[in-house]
Order: C-alpha cells, then structure tokens, then sequence
C-alpha cells in the first residue's frame, strides 16, 4: 500500500510450533522431537558415552535444536533431560561423559546444569534423581562408586566398537530349563503391583494355584510387605504341599534385579517406605536381601533365582515359542511387556542372557506437551505426572492409571461410582481400594461395545507404539515382535484395539497376546486347561517354575 508498511507474517519456527502444542494441551512426543531436531541445520549434536555398572560401554547420539528466548531454551532444556533421564532409566550407569561443541557457551551452560537437574549431591532425590538413585544402588551392589556426569569436546569423541556378536544359545537353554522343571517341587511366583500369584508343580504335573491381593505401596516399613508376601507363600505352600521343602523357587519382581538381588527402590511400590522410613536405605537393603528370606521354604542348596517382572514375560514368551516349533524366531531375542498396575518391560538376549541393566520403561519421559495436564498434582487421576517421580512419565500413558485417565477425557460417566474428589483432586477410591474393579469396569464396557471405552484402549494402544519408538532408540532390540502379558490382554477385543492404536504410531512392531493360545509347554497347557484361571493371569507364575531351572 503506497505510503504505508507492508506487514509479512513470519512462519512459525518449529519449537513455537511445539510450546503452542503443548500450551493447547496437545502432546509434543520425544521421538518426534529427536527425528525433527536431526534434520534441522542448525542442530546442536551431543554424543553420550555411558559406562554401565558391569564396566562395558554404550554409545547414543541426537541433537538439540537452536533455541531463541527462555520459553524455547526450556524447552530445550527439557528434551536434553529427558534425553539423560531416558537413557539412565534403561541402562543405569556409573559414568556418562557427554560430547558437545566446547565452543557454544550456551549448549555448554545447558549441560552443566545436568548434575544439579539429577541431584548428584542428594541424598533424598525427587523426579530426575529418581535414576541416580538407582544408579548409586547398582553401583554398590557391583562395588562401583557413585554415578557422575562429565563433559567433554565434541572433538575428543570417537565411536565406541559394535558389541561383539552374541552365539544364539537360546533356545538349548530354555529346554535344558524345561526338562529341569520335570523333576521336583518348584514353585513360581509372580509378585505384582496389586496382587501376587503362585503356581507350584511338582514332577511336571501343575498341582495348584493360588493369588494374593495386596497394596504393597502402603507399607511403611519393609516388612509390611514382605511380611504379608512370605505369609502368603508360607500359606499356599502349607495347603498345597504341607510339611515340605521346595527344590527350586522362581520370582518374578516388579523392581530391578540384578543376580537375584532387588536393588532399584523407586518404584511405586516402595512409595510408603520412602516417604516414612527414618533411614530409608536401611530399610529397602531387607527388601534387596528378600532371596535370603526365602531360603526357609526350599531344601539346603535349592536354586532361588528372582528375575524382573518384564523379564520374567520375555523369559515365559521364549519358552512358549519353543515349545510350538517357533524356536526360529529367537535369533533376534526376546521382547515382552506386562500390562498391569504398570508397564513392566523385559528383554533376553540371543545367548539367553538377561541384561543386567534396569529396563525401567515405566517411568520413560515421551511427552514433553499436555501442559494442562501436567499442571495438575501428580494424585489427580487426570494429571500426566504419575505419583512417583512426579514426572510425566510412561506410567499415565500405558496402564492402569492411564486407562483412568482417559477414560475421564474421553467420557467421564465411565468412571462413575469409582471416583471421589478431594478438595480439587480427583481419584479411583482406595478406601475399599476401588482400582481393579474399575479397570474390570472399563474393559467390560469395551466387551459391551461403549466406544468411549474402546478408545481409551485405543489410545493406550498408540501411546505403546510411542514408546517402542523410545525403544528403538535406547536399546536397538533385533526382533520387531512384542509380547504381551496381563490384564490388559485378558480380553480379546481390548487387546485387538490396543494393537491396532501400535500400529498407527509404530507400525513396524507386531504385538502377541500372551493368551490361551500361547500355552505350548507341558507346564503352560496345564494352566490352559484349567477353568478357574486364565493363562493371562498366571502364566507368568508357571514362567518363573522353569526359571529356577535356568
């Protein structure tokens, strides 16, 4: 206009982009974030040596995007840590030295706000430190110090050797661990966030079955959950097998294991401990030496060995697919989740091995929008922060207390009658403890054909797929086959939507339901014949039989 200002509208940059996502309460996924970040010019690349608690080395690479104002620098900010706090969560570590370019002053200073962000110096940790504690744990129990960060030139980096190849072994291990289970009194036990099952055989022949329910995150002591656990296995053992000693004894734990040792102690489950306990390490170490209580109940010298729970699914997984002439497909390793209170994850490498790393991918950080959401008290059922680490972790996304939360957005009246406010917290009531009557609710509803309730299985389905992507990243697994175990899979058609929501964000993984239909070994097909339980509920019971033998 002649005499006037022309006025050109800039485009937005892609981190507006994303801080007005995330002000709209929309999601701003972390592998969206890293995929976009390695294609902009001007990309600030980082490289993270780790060094891991048994001294090998693991390598990562990704790249922080310019930033311009503080609101986009905190953004920044907040990828780079969840980046690290992703990474510990999975591997844990003694060291981790990050490569950058020594010249940008401000990467520089973004980096070395990591030690205050994790709580190095603490001793009572919150959000981030959650991993350093676990890290310091595992550290002491390998007799390694105390997990540190450094800083190097990105210059100074040289990619660490590919890991040598693994000889894929299996296969003959699983069935050494299955003809071992023909012999003896065994017993399975699979300890879970709101209940604990018991399988015992004796000579390969299934002789019972037993489950617990129980709310281990309101103990306040450590004997307020192993008391009631070894009460009950003290119970189960003395109607199905009265007088006798067990030849082997398998767990499956939700918290770290390494060497049959439970030493994370961040899970939710030690909640009330950490909250109430004077000298709280004092307290989780009777938790860590929980396998030297359970000697009681086995002959001298019996095999205990206690294993992860997501672990203990991979395990069970790999002893069906050999038992149904699948044995092929363990070239690449075993991958299963449990679906449950939480999201448990495990993983067996070609050689049979269990990584002796944490594999917390309950906790993964993928969301860094839903501002709205995570601006609620992580006790809101609609907040994006689980209670724990306070962070927007994977936990509200995959899980019961995800499938609370969705079901509130999507449709509110399914949660009626299960719910109760306080002040301007909204929660599942716990007082009777309300949490798996509405999760029975709400995958009743999807039976019935409520498609609010079909979405909330839907959306679990693709916030699943968002975190094999996370996955993919960390840990590079060489088979795309997922197997799931748990609630969440005991009805077929809230299985079909969860697989179908994977397949819209990571449509390269292929899903299995650890059913009815997966119970190929002499142990399992028990199981499967029987009509008071179900192979979802208890096969990870009957999986931890044969792990004594391993």
């Amino acid at each position: 206009m002649q005499g006037g200002s022309v006025f050109v509208m800039r485009e937005a940059s892609q981190m507006e982009r994303w801080l007005q996502a995330a002000k709209d309460g929309e999601p701003v996924w972390l592998a969206d974030m890293r995929r976009a970040c390695g294609a902009m010019e001007a990309a600030k690349p980082v490289a993270v040596r780790l060094t891991v608690p048994d001294g090998s080395v693991r390598d990562f690479r990704f790249d922080l995007p310019p930033w311009d104002g503080p609101e986009e620098r905190a953004l920044a900010a907040e990828y780079l840590r969840a980046c690290v706090f992703n990474i510990l969560s999975v591997h844990s570590g003694r060291r981790m030295v990050l490569y950058l370019d020594g010249g940008d002053g401000e990467l520089c200073a973004l980096l070395d706000e990591l030690p205050e962000v994790f709580q190095l110096d603490r001793a009572r940790r919150t959000g981030c430190g959650k991993a350093v504690s676990i890290a310091d744990r595992l550290c002491r129990s390998v007799g390694a110090g105390r997990f540190a960060f450094a800083f190097r030139d990105m210059r100074e980096y040289v990619p660490a050797p590919p890991a040598a190849a693994r000889e894929p072994a299996l296969e003959s291990m699983l069935r050494r661990a299955a003809d071992g289970a023909a012999a003896g009194l065994l017993c399975g036990v699979d300890v879970g966030g709101t209940d604990v099952k018991l399988a015992l055989a004796r000579d390969g022949r299934l002789v019972g079955v037993r489950v617990l329910d129980w709310d281990p995150a309101s103990g306040v002591t450590a004997e307020d959950t192993l008391g009631p656990l070894l009460g009950f296995i003290r119970a189960a053992l003395g109607e199905l097998a009265p007088g006798e000693k067990l030849d082997g004894m398998g767990v499956s734990y939700p918290d770290v294991v390494i060497r049959d040792r439970i030493v994370g102690g961040e899970t939710p489950k030690t909640r009330g401990m950490r909250l109430h306990a004077a000298d709280y390490e004092a307290e989780f170490a009777r938790i860590t030496a929980l396998r030297d209580r359970l000697e009681q109940f086995c002959v001298p010298g019996a095999p205990i060995r206690l294993v992860n729970d997501g672990h203990m699914a991979a395990f069970t997984a790999a002893m069906e697919l050999v038992h149904c002439g699948r044995g092929g497909e363990l070239a690449g390793g075993v991958v299963a989740n449990a679906m449950g209170t939480d999201l448990g994850a495990g993983w067996l490498e070609p050689d049979g091995t269990v990584p002796e790393v944490p594999m917390e991918l309950y906790d993964l950080l993928l969301d860094l929008g839903s501002r709205p959401d995570r601006a609620l008290p992580p006790e809101d059922l609609r907040s994006v922060r689980n209670e724990n680490s306070g962070l927007p972790g994977l936990r509200r996304y995959v899980g019961q207390a995800a499938a609370f939360r969705l079901a509130w957005q999507e449709k509110p009246a399914l949660l009626e009658g299960f719910v109760t406010e306080d002040g301007d917290t909204l929660c599942v009531r716990e007082e009777p403890d309300m949490r798996k009557p509405c999760l029975a609710h709400l995958i009743a509803k999807v039976r019935e054909g409520d498609e609010a309730a079909r979405q909330v299985f839907r959306q679990i389905g693709r916030h699943l797929g968002q975190m094999y992507r996370e996955m993919q990243w960390l840990l590079r697994p060489a088979t795309d086959v997922r197997f799931l175990f748990g609630r969440f899979v005991m009805e077929p058609a809230c299985f079909e939507l969860i697989r179908a929501g994977c397949a819209e964000t990571a449509p390269w993984i292929r899903l299995e339901a650890a059913d009815g239909n997966m119970a190929h070994s002499p142990l399992m097909r028990q199981l499967a014949a029987r009509r008071d339980v179900t192979v979802a509920q208890f096969g990870q019971a009957v999986g931890a039989v044969y792990f004594c033998r391993v």
